[in-house]
């Protein structure tokens, strides 16, 4: 009778053994397919990038700087995608985005560009994939909180140390992204 408890016990702890590896396993595929939305958004935007740049070359002849900003981020952001380093993507994003702020801004100044139907597409299409953006990269961060946070529980701890479970990195942005846009000196 004490054989076939212990025998049942063991059965157990192996069958609990299993159920955390196996939840640990789809917490990482989370993580995954979350960098993978973020990516697929990302090359999206990327391949939009270049018709908005066109696009405000045939009007913005002065504003060679900002347009150039633009396209040095832009390839900054291709580089840390392609290479998955989530620190670098964290900076060239924040350039990225204040690049195409400050392009943004500028447009008032032109209305022509500002009536041009292409550009009025392309500035919907790029503020829609900034705004998709910004929401797979909460559901990226919460899926690597998740898994960074299991993989330090016990008892998750001993399965993820016994198969190697790796903590993921957060996607994190510069100090000046966090703060409040100062208005007036876009437009100053």
């Amino acid at each position: 009778m004490g054989s076939i408890l212990f025998l049942g016990l063991i059965a157990v702890i192996l069958v609990y053994f299993i159920l955390i590896y196996n939840n640990l396993v789809a917490i990482k595929h989370n993580v995954a397919k979350a960098w993978a939305n973020i990516d697929v958004l990302l090359k999206q935007r990327h391949d939009e990038l270049p018709k908005l740049v066109d696009t405000c070359k045939q009007y913005m002849k002065f504003e060679q700087e900002t347009l150039e900003k633009v396209i040095n981020a832009r390839a900054r952001v291709a580089d840390a995608r392609e290479t998955h380093n989530i620190a670098a993507l964290g900076a060239a994003e924040s350039a990225l985005r204040a690049g195409l702020g400050n392009l943004f801004a500028l447009v008032e100044s032109y209305p022509e560009l500002k009536a041009n139907e292409q550009f009025v597409h392309l500035q919907a299409r790029i503020t829609g994939l900034e705004n998709a953006i910004a929401d797979r990269r909460e559901f990226y961060n919460e899926s690597v909180n998740i898994n960074n946070v299991r993989i330090q529980q016990f008892p998750d701890l001993v399965v993820a140390r016994m198969f190697s479970f790796p903590p993921q990195q957060m996607l994190r942005f510069e100090a000046s992204e966090l703060q409040d846009v100062n208005i007036a000196r876009q437009f100053g």
